[in-house]
């Protein structure tokens, strides 16, 4: 397959364009400055600028693309620039899909921010947006990407968990305090957390693009685990023992606004990932931290 990836150097896209190239398929990635080289095109989501002659001879189109949202404090300004990120790149994306005649696949980032805070209710892939500040801009990029369903594009909604990973994302964040002992929860360690490991991300995203699914799709591994249990298992697997919970407003200084959705509890399921046969690597969590923490 030919595929053109949108945010390729954050963690999900450099590790899912190394994963379809290992077996051989032709991956493009989409950059904002001068390509180097026939694997990478320009483009300028702000201008509103693609090639889409490259789109239109590609198989799949992957958008990744978006500012970090962990990467500073998420103050207003910045969540500013999160969303604004977000849908410059997907509006531009579409519309370049749509003017090229795109008969792939698109698979659209997002994020199981989109259902917010949800204490122990049950979530699947047909429950509604959360109301929090994440729910909101996930609901917002989502919404951008509708003149690609309106055009009959087969587009697939990834909403990810937490990825859990050697480096990078989320655990890159705890692991310093994980293996110094300094982390027993975030909050009150009562949050449901939906995970997956890296491996298992990647997987299913090419799962998904080889299915003919369309609509959103949890990637998130089957099992849940509250807060606590999740550093518990990370801190054994890196060999210490859990240390001090941090409190929440601790966190609400140092993360800002974006920490109601890390305290966020979502005890979700990948209903369609499971409806369509997929088979995770990393099941549960004990597996996955011990993996993890053997990539660190």
């Amino acid at each position: 397959m030919r595929v053109v990836i949108a945010g390729s150097s954050g963690l999900i896209g450099t590790a899912l364009q190394q994963s379809l190239r290992s077996d051989g398929h032709d991956v493009v990635s989409l950059v904002r400055r001068e390509a180097r080289g026939p694997h990478e095109s320009a483009w300028d989501p702000q201008a509103g600028t693609v090639d889409t002659q490259l789109l239109g001879t590609a198989d799949a189109v992957v958008n990744l693309a978006g500012a970090s949202i962990g990467a500073k404090r998420l103050t207003d300004s910045y969540a500013d620039v999160v969303l604004q990120s977000r849908l410059d790149s997907t509006s531009t994306l579409v519309h370049g899909l749509v003017d090229a005649g795109f008969s792939g696949v698109l698979l659209q980032g997002s994020a199981m921010g989109y259902y917010g805070a949800r204490g122990e209710e049950r979530l699947s892939e047909r429950s509604g947006p959360g109301d929090t500040l994440l729910a909101s801009i996930v609901t917002q990029w989502e919404a951008a990407a509708s003149p690609a369903v309106e055009a009959g594009i087969r587009t697939v909604f990834c909403r990810t968990g937490l990825v859990l990973a050697g480096h990078g994302g989320f655990a890159e964040r705890l692991m310093p305090l994980v293996k110094r002992g300094l982390l027993r929860t975030l909050g009150s360690g009562e949050a449901w957390h939906s995970w997956i490991t890296l491996t298992d991300q990647i997987r299913a995203q090419r799962f998904l693009l080889d299915s003919d699914h369309a609509g959103p799709a949890n990637i998130i591994a089957p099992i849940p685990v509250r807060d606590r249990e999740l550093i518990r298992v990370m801190s054994d697997a890196a060999g210490r023992s859990p240390g001090l919970p941090v409190p929440a407003f601790a966190l609400r200084a140092a993360i800002g606004p974006a920490v109601e959705d890390l305290l966020s509890s979502q005890l979700a399921s990948p209903g369609v990932l499971t409806r369509l046969g997929f088979e995770w690597r990393h099941p549960e969590i004990t597996a996955a931290a011990h993996a993890v923490m053997a990539d660190a």
